[in-house]
């Protein structure tokens, strides 16, 4: 019996110390704490398989020895991975790897070659917004107003429709510059026209519920209504903008631009709009309306807003300051009729709780103190310029045909017929140009040719630049 023990002994020495086990202790970095830079180096090793389950772990004072450092900090790596299950310490035998641990396998190679995504988009791409230093350098200052003597808003929960001041800056803002029929009491305060959307799509609509949609269509929009499980049918649209006729009676929900439409440009007719309007009496049916780049318009005053002519109150109003100000700030807006309003606060307080109070201040003390009425003066005549380059660039190739808009922060480039716009979109990465193809915007039409290029966010020189080189890059093909 003896022996019997002692030869037992023996193997499970041989088998739980390896003789190279040493070598694949990592050397520790020289600075930083010694205890979890060992616990998580041993760690890997054993979840790698490197160190198999049941192999004994190497006497915490010899390793502290080879790795000069303390013994203690040896100690307290075992006790955390033998409190996690990775290791059992076995009294008067020392400890182990446990029998079963989670084997990880290390990420595969072109994982971690995947291409980085470049630091700034290319000229023309979408959705960059103007840089104005003079705004930036204003509100820094009235977030650090409201820093240095901050209210007791910032320190609790507050309306999940966003601060009464904030609300009421933006109704008497609204009121005044796109006719919109609004109290602050039926302002929502979103991160932005995509989370409105969102909170539209949920409190008003259930999955399967027909739904209509420009057609070409706003992608991250059509994104919004696919996602959430709603069936899709397309609107077309024409030099007077989307076209409600024949749609079918059934629809829930109607989504337009009809200001500036995306991406096309056009701007809804007045007896479309009114078409519209008899729909949503008829059926009972919503329009929301995305009232998105509403602010540059470089010809004459804004457009009044679709919602102002509802009685009925059945236009959802979107709109965003990320257009204007800057994305970075995550600041939106929606304007809710009646039947919607507690529905849809009380998604908001359920998924985002209220909005960030400093940015609103700030933004409220912007609108207050008639700094963002400058801002649009500046902005407007920078978006202008911008524009103007970028039609100037593309005009060095008669091939491309460029209608020079007079609203919004994008223009449609049409193409030759032998061009489709996948490849000239392609072509215009190559030269530097951002572009998107028009055609990947359909929904159920047939889809459209063309090239949608933004202009806002980028130096007029650096935009012409960019266009004439694809111009000239569309000549050589």
């Amino acid at each position: 019996m003896a022996l019997d023990r002692k030869s037992t002994n023996s193997v499970r020495k041989t088998r739980t110390n390896p003789s190279d086990w040493s070598a694949l202790v990592p050397v520790l970095p020289a600075a930083g704490r010694r205890t979890p830079a060992l616990y998580r180096e041993l760690r890997r090793l054993i979840e790698a398989g490197d160190v198999p389950p049941g192999s004994k772990l190497p006497p915490t004072r010899d390793l502290a020895a080879r790795l000069k450092t303390s013994r203690g900090s040896v100690v307290a790596a075992f006790e955390i991975l033998v409190a996690e299950g990775y290791a059992v310490a076995r009294p008067g035998a020392g400890t182990f790897v446990a029998d079963r641990v989670p084997q990880v396998r290390p990420a595969a190679a072109a994982d971690a070659a995947e291409p980085q995504a470049p630091a700034m988009p290319l000229p023309g791409t979408l959705g960059v917004a103007v840089a104005d230093g003079r705004t930036l350098a204003l509100f820094r200052r009235l977030v650090a107003r409201h820093l240095a003597r901050p209210g007791p808003e910032h320190f609790h929960y507050g309306d999940p429709r966003g601060g009464l001041r904030l609300r009421e800056a933006i109704a008497a803002y609204l009121r005044q510059a796109r006719g919109v029929r609004c109290e602050a009491r039926s302002i929502v305060v979103t991160t932005g026209t995509q989370q409105g959307l969102d909170l539209f799509i949920r409190a008003a609509l259930a999955p399967g519920d027909p739904v209509l949609v420009e057609d070409p269509c706003y992608p991250s929009a059509r994104a919004a209504f696919a996602g959430a499980g709603l069936r899709l049918s397309g609107l077309a649209v024409d030099a007077e903008g989307a076209d409600i006729g024949g749609a079918p009676p059934d629809a829930r929900a109607v989504y337009v631009t009809p200001s500036h439409q995306f991406p096309l440009g056009v701007t809804m007719s007045m007896r479309r709009r009114l078409a519209l309007l008899d729909w949503a009496r008829a059926t009972g049916g919503f329009i929301v309306e995305d009232d998105y780049d509403s602010e540059f318009r470089y010809a004459g005053p804004p457009l009044a807003a679709m919602q102002g002519m509802d009685d009925g109150g059945r236009v959802v109003y979107l709109g965003t300051f990320s257009k204007v100000l800057f994305p970075g700030l995550r600041l939106g807006y929606a304007v809710l009729p009646d039947p919607l309003l507690a529905a849809v606060t009380a998604l908001r307080a359920r998924t985002d709780r209220s909005p960030p109070t400093l940015a609103e201040a700030a933004l409220a003390d912007l609108l207050d103190e008639g700094h963002f009425a400058a801002h649009l003066r500046r902005a407007r005549r920078r978006m202008q310029a911008a524009r103007d380059a970028l039609v100037a660039g593309l005009s060095a190739s008669r091939e491309l045909a460029v209608t020079v808009p007079d609203q919004g922060l994008h223009l449609v480039v049409g193409l030759p017929a032998d061009l489709a716009d996948t490849a000239a979109a392609a072509l215009a990465r190559e030269v530097g140009l951002g572009a998107r193809a028009l055609s990947a915007m359909a929904v159920t039409e047939g889809p459209r040719q063309g090239l949608v290029v933004g202009f806002s966010g980028f130096a007029p020189e650096v935009l012409q630049a960019a266009a004439a080189r694809f111009a000239a890059g569309v000549a050589r093909r």
